[in-house]
């Protein structure tokens, strides 16, 4: 069952970062949808079982290296396991490099939709995998022709990266 929202939804975004790129992206989804609807929650940092009080979760993770999880990440992982979050509107985006590790190309974002679709996530906001250039990807959609969240890499394309926010958030029904 999916849980009933309000107009003026109560947003968590949930994010890991080590270079502060997915937290400044996590930074701007708060300017455009407003400071005042949206909280910012530092992965390390985070009280887990806190997640369940917001109408709708944002998880921003990028992947590192050959495809593993940043660190933040790895280290609460297993504790995802420990919450129901059946029912819940969720939504990923990621970070990551597309020239450098076109092999792993947002597979941290991949690992991460898959874990919140076993603990029952309702989870929206696919995103086309158009207009990248990487050669594999964990995160694509069974057919692979869209990206289970949305995908970004300020690492080559920096320029694009708010007009893609301003449509995933526009298609998640979340406009500011």
């Amino acid at each position: 069952m999916v849980r009933q929202t309000s107009k003026a939804q109560q947003i968590a975004i949930c994010y890991g970062s080590s270079t502060c790129y997915t937290e400044m992206v996590a930074e701007k989804i708060q300017q455009m949808l407003g400071e005042s609807r949206v909280d910012l929650i530092d992965i390390k940092d985070a009280d887990l079982a806190s997640l369940q009080q917001y109408d709708f979760i944002i998880f921003g993770i990028p992947t590192w290296d050959y495809g593993e999880l940043q660190e933040d990440w790895d280290d609460r992982w297993e504790e995802l396991d420990e919450i129901d979050f059946s029912g819940f509107a969720c939504a990923i985006y990621g970070l990551g490099d597309q020239e450098g590790y076109p092999e792993w190309f947002q597979d941290a974002v991949g690992y991460l939709y898959h874990k919140l679709k076993s603990l029952g996530a309702d989870l929206r906001g696919h995103w086309p995998n158009q207009g990248y250039e990487f050669e594999d990807s964990k995160a694509l959609t069974e057919d692979g022709s869209q990206f289970v969240g949305l995908a970004l890499d300020d690492e080559n394309q920096p320029e694009l990266t708010d007009d893609r926010l301003t449509r995933w958030l526009q298609a998640l029904g979340l406009p500011g």
